[in-house]
């Protein structure tokens, strides 16, 4: 069979006409396994290979494939580059000419197509996010035609692939033609090829899955609400607190202070009962850079590099506690934000449906280590002291702790972002979990306070973010909410006004600078020349832009095990995803990647902020803090709302999802349309 298979492409090769009929070739497409090394060490039996620069001249490009060549695969979205030999039809390009073939024989189309004039390169996205550590043939058809018309000329494919060379390039050959012999049987005509390109995606979840697992063969540790700096026991019925000041270390020897919001806890009247502070110890994977080192996603082991001591706030209802114990939701607070923030807006709409909240720092959120409360109570009681569980650093020696320093890892692994982060994150709730699956006593009388059985998560914005990928591994999660979220990070960084400075200022520090316009006083001004989905081709004729987009693109590649649209598909329990019309903190088609990769509309409640603006501009025109928003009486009926089907969902077990506004038009559930792909910031 090999023989003949061998037999019938050379014999297609013979009828590809020759340069004298077609003198616009392709060349050799990226991504491709040419550009990888075996690994058995690794899932997919390889690891990526990048040749690198010189690095005296481009050390910031060398450090960023220091990081990919750790990969065992391509993107899961790949921006592919394909090379002509000269200039092309542009209106020739489409999904009919390019696509890709994986597993089953599926075809993929393409989207976000950009010609780049100067290097004759077509640049073009996959149209859909791949299956993870798979392999995609590549294939460019000789329906592609050159700038006069004339159709491809394929004969330099096919006799570069049929040509002898290195034993690797040999099996990588070998490879790409059975895969060319098979791509019949998906549509595909052999014989109209003019270049293709063979590669495998990385794994997404595989390390996450091992820490998993190792956290499971562990024994929970027990949690203590004995943190008062005195050993005084932190549990506080409600009625006692007079105010909870939080002293929040912003720098190696500088506080501030601020009063937590109490009076959001009664929201609702009577419905929160106890407020309770608490910690358990949890493995640490990063190392003291924020980086969690690299092992084989096949034989690798995790390592923890030490331990991290957790603490907790907990919102416990006012009613006589079940005998099992109050069903209790983990709530993950946003970017900038901290334990002390959104998780006190919705404690009172879950703990009126009877449902406990527990909340945790992101890595690098909530100050400083030396931050404490003090927490005043009635009756002449003396203050308690204790802390506030920050975990901010001053990771670039400057003297401060910002709100978010220390989530993302330190140079020259700039790639790696805040994907280790984010990652160390879920570890902390996957353990968080399994105290709470053993039971926790409160009240000190023995007896399990929180079901062990019943533990659901809802997160806001990042706590979204990091939300769909904790949803993705964790099955002891019966359900969830995500709000708000949004990927990759860098798209939402590259499209949102508010972080968009954020990637200037990334482009102007790399040596050599990839910033392409002059710098303006916001850095917003850098132009990257890359289309949103579903938008006509773009020809970029912008210094610098090609060079941005592949960083854009190798951002995403290396930061997409900790992507929430990498995990959307892996996420079997039942959830509502809640988003804004015309978010500007998180653009609208960053959750739309995750509504598509996770086949999500029918999960999915929109808030159309489009149609309540009209309505009252007072509720502002950035829709991000939709559901928490308690604070605007403009905006407070539609944050109760949100919460209202937020805190009836997870009550019902995942079984029951309400319209936040029955009839009305503020609230789509399930979500009217497509995901929308475009901006629609209100102006």
């Amino acid at each position: 069979m090999r023989s003949l298979l061998a037999a019938t492409l050379i014999a297609l090769s013979l009828v590809v006409p020759g340069t004298a009929l077609a003198a616009v070739k392709a060349g050799q497409p990226f991504p491709s396994n040419l550009f990888t090394t075996a690994d058995r060490t690794q899932v997919t039996g390889l690891r990526v290979d990048l040749p690198k620069p010189d690095c005296a001249v481009r050390p910031s490009d060398c450090a960023d494939v220091d990081v990919l060549n750790t990969l065992d695969g391509f993107n899961i979205q790949p921006r592919i580059s394909i090379p002509f030999s000269g200039p092309i039809d542009l209106a020739t390009v489409s999904s009919e000419t390019v696509f890709l073939i994986g597993p089953r024989g599926r075809r993929v189309g393409i989207n976000q197509v950009v010609w780049e004039p100067a290097t004759n390169t077509l640049h073009v996205e996959s149209d859909e996010q791949l299956d993870q550590h798979s392999r995609y043939l590549l294939i460019v058809t000789r329906g592609v035609r050159g700038s006069g018309g004339q159709r491809l000329d394929g004969s330099a494919f096919w006799h570069e692939l049929l040509a002898r060379g290195s034993a690797a390039n040999k099996a990588y050959r070998t490879q790409l033609l059975f895969a060319l012999g098979a791509s019949f049987f998906a549509g595909a005509d052999p014989g109209q090829v003019a270049a293709a390109s063979l590669f495998t995606t990385q794994s997404i979840d595989a390390i996450s899955k091992k820490v998993r697992r190792q956290i499971r063969k562990g024994q929970a540790p027990t949690p203590t609400f004995a943190l008062g700096t005195g050993g005084e026991r932190t549990v506080f019925p409600l009625s006692s607190i007079t105010g909870i000041q939080w002293t929040r270390q912003t720098g190696t020897s500088t506080f501030t202070t601020s009063v937590l919001p109490t009076p959001a806890l009664s929201l609702f009247p009577g419905s929160v009962g106890t407020v309770a502070f608490g910690s358990f110890a949890s493995p640490d994977y990063q190392t003291a850079a924020k980086v969690i080192p690299p092992v084989g996603t096949r034989t690798g082991k995790p390592t923890p590099q030490a331990a991290n001591q957790i603490q907790f706030t907990l919102f416990m209802p006012a009613e006589t506690t079940p005998a099992a114990g109050w069903p209790v939701a983990i709530f993950g607070h946003g970017f900038t934000d901290s334990k002390n923030g959104a998780p006190w807006a919705v404690a009172s709409s879950l703990a009126r449906a009877g449902i406990a909240t527990i909340a945790i720092n992101v890595v690098g959120h909530g100050g400083g280590a030396l931050g404490t409360y003090t927490v005043n109570r009635t009756g002449g009681a003396a203050p308690v002291i204790l802390p506030a569980g920050g975990r901010g650093i001053d990771q670039n020696g400057n003297g401060t702790i910002d709100s978010t320093e220390g989530v993302n890892a330190a140079p020259p692994q700039t790639l790696v972002g805040n994907r280790d982060g984010l990652r160390q994150t879920v570890f902390d709730l996957l353990q968080l979990v399994e105290v709470l699956e053993q039971g926790v006593d409160v009240d000190g009388d023995g007896g399990s306070d929180l079901e062990r059985s019943r533990i659901y998560y809802a997160g806001q914005s990042f706590g979204g973010i990091y939300g769909v990928p904790l949803l993705g591994l964790e099955r002891k999660i019966r359900a969830g909410v995500p709000n708000v979220p949004g990927g990759p990070i860098i798209e939402i960084a590259r499209l949102s006004p508010s972080f968009r400075p954020l990637v200037g200022l990334a482009l102007i520090s790399r040596v050599p600078s990839l910033y392409n316009a002059v710098p303006n006083p916001s850095l917003t001004s850098f132009v990257e020349n890359k289309p949103l989905r579903n938008l006509p081709p773009v020809v970029d004729t912008v210094p610098g832009a090609s060079a941005i987009q592949q960083l854009l693109d190798r951002t995403e590649w290396a930061q997409q095990a900790a992507n929430p649209a990498a995990y959307a598909p892996l996420v079997s329990r039942p959830i509502i995803l809640q988003f804004a019309r015309g978010d500007m903190t998180v653009p609208n088609p960053t959750t739309s990647a995750i509504i598509r990769a996770g086949d999500l509309a029918s999960r999915t409640t929109l808030y159309r902020n489009d149609l309540a603006f009209q309505a009252n501009p007072a509720v502002g025109r950035n829709p991000h803090g939709f559901l928490t928003n308690i604070s605007n009486p403009a905006a407070a009926p539609f944050a109760l709302a949100a919460q209202n089907q937020l805190a009836a969902f997870l009550a019902s077990d995942g079984d029951t999802v309400i319209d936040p506004d029955g009839a009305g038009p503020i609230f789509e559930t399930p979500m009217l349309g497509p995901p929308p792909e475009d901006l629609a910031f209100l102006p």
